[in-house]
């Protein structure tokens, strides 16, 4: 049983001042009070697993039934329907349809005006064409306002969904400050925010309105054991350090990340669509990183299928230099070595064998001008085609095309002892290039320090396109090295 103070303590955040006491908080006192809000929050995840999509459905079910009367309104309806399909792909490219805390229809108008202004701008070509461009002017006020109206319906009824406990989340909340307190306290007083907290991660002795589930360095385990979707991120004596470890976990379990602004008491916090407020407390949404399992999906398959033309159209290249291989000096075509891939596991990396058979490669690090190296080893090593075998190895699965380059156990744990940030490079699955070495830091004195920060870079801002312009200027750099080989 807590003591006299520790009560006093407890029920002084039951009901903070200005907070309506419209649902009963936990207060954690030992094991047994962290169990029965743990496997409530494990029941209302398995319910609000499908809950961002429900609410960005209605959203958009909203917005099509809006644009759809603007298309029976209007005469010049074929006009209204390239403008509308324009409109919900412009809003859906930016955003438009994420599930947020905080539903303003009318503060977010200005927002929606200027996305839909866009799409206004890009249906221009066509109503020139069809001699209509008159009716743009009417048609992207009468969208503006009807959307704004679907919005103010729609979002009435996701608050209504919510309140009816429908449409929320098990959130957990980093650091038990006054700040962190009182959110924990209005989330659960204001169910209309569709989060519902299960329980604090901080240090803190003291007794707090919900369970402690562990400290910074337990936040994966309790993401795990409360199977939370959403964490908040409240503390105001935050390491740099901690940050980045906090996000990239958080990234890992595929977890919506809000942080508590600091300095947010003297207006210095950031606006727009990635902001939300509890109550006057705002929330600022760290946009995902590109490490998801939806987004890699997608590169996955652009690795299958590149790789799979590639081997295709190239064995008859590999066929003449496994023949050159073979007669250079005696041995293996192929060079098989162990390196450390996606998530630390080892991987087997397969090249032609450049070098004279050696007992050294897992430890000795690479050396530019090796005299063991054959004639033949000399010109695939200036052509980069000593490691088209990989080409298997993406098939596989064990490698992509474009990622962090993978290196040997042997080395992998001194630079992880040395070099912050570098065991992070395993996040993703390795690649034939990458990002660093595109950006200069290949060979033997390349700083490691700089390879792991530009991986982890690229790990966290891939697109389709950044691995276009990768392997653009890795042709570029092929190239370019051959002509000075030769000159």
């Amino acid at each position: 049983m807590p003591s006299g103070s520790d009560t006093r303590q407890a029920e002084q955040w039951t009901e903070p001042a200005l907070v309506p006491s419209r649902a009963p908080l936990v207060v954690a006192t030992g094991d047994a009070d962290v169990v029965a809000p743990i496997a409530s929050s494990l029941e209302l995840a398995r319910g609000a697993r499908g809950s961002r999509r429900l609410a960005g459905a209605v959203v958009f079910a909203f917005d099509v039934a809006a644009l759809s009367v603007l298309v029976v309104v209007l005469t010049g309806w074929k006009l209204a329907v390239a403008y509308g399909v324009l409109s919900l792909a412009t809003l859906a490219l930016a955003g438009g349809y994420r599930s947020r805390l905080t539903l303003r229809a009318l503060e977010e108008a200005p927002w929606l005006a200027g996305r839909m202004a866009i799409a206004l701008v890009m249906v221009a070509p066509v109503a020139w064409w069809a001699n209509d461009v008159a009716a743009l002017p009417v048609i992207g006020v009468l969208a503006i306002g009807l959307v704004v109206f679907a919005r103010v319906l729609s979002y009435a009824i996701v608050r209504a969904l919510r309140q009816d406990g429908r449409l929320r989340e098990p959130a957990i909340i980093l650091g038990a400050g006054h700040v962190g307190c009182e959110l924990a306290a209005l989330l659960q007083a204001f169910p209309e925010y569709g989060l519902t907290p299960v329980g604090f991660l901080t240090s803190a002795p003291e007794t707090l309105p919900l369970p402690v589930l562990g400290g910074i360095d337990d936040l994966g385990a309790a993401l795990e054991r409360t199977r939370a979707r959403d964490l908040i991120v409240a503390f105001d004596l935050a390491r740099s350090a901690d940050l980045v470890s906090i996000l990239r976990t958080a990234v890992r379990h595929d977890v919506t990340v809000y942080i508590v602004p600091r300095f947010f008491d003297c207006g210095v916090v950031p606006d727009g669509p990635d902001t939300d407020d509890v109550r006057g407390i705002p929330l600022y949404r760290v946009r995902r990183a590109a490490l998801r399992r939806s987004t890699w999906f997608l590169k996955r398959i652009i690795d299958v299928s590149a790789a799979s033309l590639a081997l295709a159209v190239l064995w008859p290249l590999f066929a003449v230099i496994a023949i050159a291989v073979r007669c250079s000096s005696p041995g293996p075509v192929l060079f098989r070595q162990r390196r450390v891939g996606k998530d630390g596991h080892e991987i087997d990396v397969l090249k032609f064998r450049t070098l004279l058979v050696n007992s050294d490669s897992d430890t000795q690090w690479s050396v530019s001008d090796d005299d063991r190296r054959t004639p033949v080893g000399r010109l695939l090593r200036r052509t980069s085609l000593d490691e088209l075998p990989q080409l298997w190895g993406v098939l596989r699965g064990d490698m992509s095309l474009i990622g962090p380059r993978p290196e040997r156990p042997f080395f992998v744990d001194r630079f992880s002892a040395d070099v912050r940030g570098y065991g992070d490079r395993h996040r993703v699955r390795a690649g034939l290039t990458g990002w660093a070495q595109v950006n200069g830091l290949r060979g033997d004195d390349s700083s490691i320090a700089e390879r792991a920060r530009y991986d982890n870079n690229y790990i966290e801002h891939w697109s389709p396109w950044k691995d276009f312009v990768i392997a653009l200027r890795t042709a570029s750099e092929l190239v370019r090295h051959a002509r000075s080989e030769e000159e």
